[in-house]
């Protein structure tokens, strides 16, 4: 039997194993950077398995490393997040979420099940191949800063050095059986933006004895648009969108201040930081307009994530090698972000997508919602394929 077959039979024959411990991680999910539980659940597998680790970095983050023969010749690194959403999740499943609240709406449950079934496959065949396999298992993907800043400032991408790094993310409107990858730019720059408008309250039937900071925060909202409608390059996907808007007044009391939040995506570091001066200038010229002060914070959050132009080609090669290249297809550029970014931007990086899709019902269950849940069957897939890929890129 080949060393394809051999992955093949044991992502079969593990698969049983990957969906309980997927189901596990689901039910007891955990908040950026306070994973305790989940890092000692890794942690117990990972030593199950035989494979060695160093935990803590990061608070919570682990890594674990495979040494085949000749373990310095050549180093690969495959990531997992860990954390979960701050959600009640809505389901029927035997593991739903049992921590109130919280909730894996974003499939890194399946994650690190995925990469704990890669890393038990590739660890019983580390005598087929030379160099070796760095784990990550990283915490807090969906908090700013971003656990894979923390994780690298801390030395993950040191001792020993990875070549390259692999990572994957489900993807609930692909079909299972089947991931897909873009070349290139693929996910967007994200910053947080939070504006506080600051008025004079008073009552809703004296508007005229009042600076309504209501009506300024309208304002606001509806012209900074024109920072994407009349500003941005074309060329280059831009989105500024508000999800918060907080006016504690009530229906006869106009409130003494408004405060909002939102988000600005981009592609294009140089355009990036033009956006948000022209976001700070626009918001403090209406402000002060209209009679109001403000202040305004710009968190600048992840980069855009690229997929390395030379790498992402050859994973999509070993995929379709795997898979079939029926199985193996082109995405596009998103506007959502992704904090893998950070490696991306030090060290040639892949991150794919795993389809999740139930192929049957033709069910879609939506990421960031709360009742997100995945096809199981995908696990198989995506153990296999990221171990495939991973003993490839140790002889390219």
């Amino acid at each position: 039997m080949d060393i394809k077959e051999q992955i093949k039979h044991l992502s079969a024959e593990y698969f049983e194993e990957v969906v309980r411990i997927r189901r596990h991680i689901h039910a007891w999910p955990e908040l950026a950077f306070d994973e305790y539980q989940t890092a000692a659940y890794i942690v117990s597998k990972l030593e199950e398995y035989g494979i060695p680790y160093t935990k803590g970095i990061a608070k919570t983050g682990i890594v674990g490393l495979i040494e085949g023969n000749n373990p310095s010749k050549k180093i690969v690194a495959l990531r997992a997040d860990m954390d979960a959403l701050p959600m009640h999740e809505l389901s029927d499943a035997p593991y739903i979420s049992q921590n109130h609240g919280v909730m894996h709406a974003c499939g890194h449950d399946a994650h690190i099940a995925s990469l704990l079934g890669t890393a038990k496959i590739l660890n019983q065949l580390k005598t087929s191949f030379e160099g070796s396999i760095k784990l990550i298992f990283q915490p807090s993907e969906e908090k700013f800063p971003g656990g894979a800043s923390v994780m690298i400032k801390e030395g993950v991408l040191e001792n020993p050095a990875p070549v390259l790094i692999i990572g994957q993310h489900v993807l609930p409107t692909l079909e299972t059986g089947k991931i897909g990858m873009k070349s290139g730019k693929y996910m967007a720059s994200t910053d947080e933006i939070y504006i506080t408008i600051i008025g004079k309250g008073g009552h809703a039937a004296t508007p005229e004895l009042n600076i309504d900071p209501v009506l300024i925060a309208s304002h606001i909202i509806v012209a900074l648009q024109q920072i994407v409608s009349r500003n941005a390059v074309p060329a280059i996907p831009t989105v500024l969108s508000f999800g918060r808007v907080i006016a504690d007044g009530r229906t006869n009391i106009i409130p003494d201040e408004v405060n909002i939040e939102g988000t600005f995506r981009t592609f294009d570091e140089e355009w990036r930081t033009r956006a948000h001066q022209l976001i700070t200038e626009m918001t403090t010229a209406i402000a002060a307009s209209m009679g109001a002060k403000c202040s305004i914070r710009i968190d600048r959050g992840y980069p855009f994530l690229v997929n390395d132009d030379r790498l992402t080609p050859a994973v999509k090669k070993y995929a379709g090698e795997y898979l079939g290249e029926q199985q193996v297809v082109d995405l596009e550029m998103r506007m959502t972000a992704e904090d893998f970014a950070y490696y991306s931007q030090r060290i040639p990086a892949c991150f794919y997508r795993v389809g999740t899709k139930n192929i049957k019902t033709d069910e879609i269950t939506n990421l960031h919602t709360n009742n997100f849940d995945i096809e199981e069957n995908s696990l198989e897939t995506s153990t296999g394929v990221m171990a495939w890929i991973a003993l490839k890129m140790l002889v390219e």
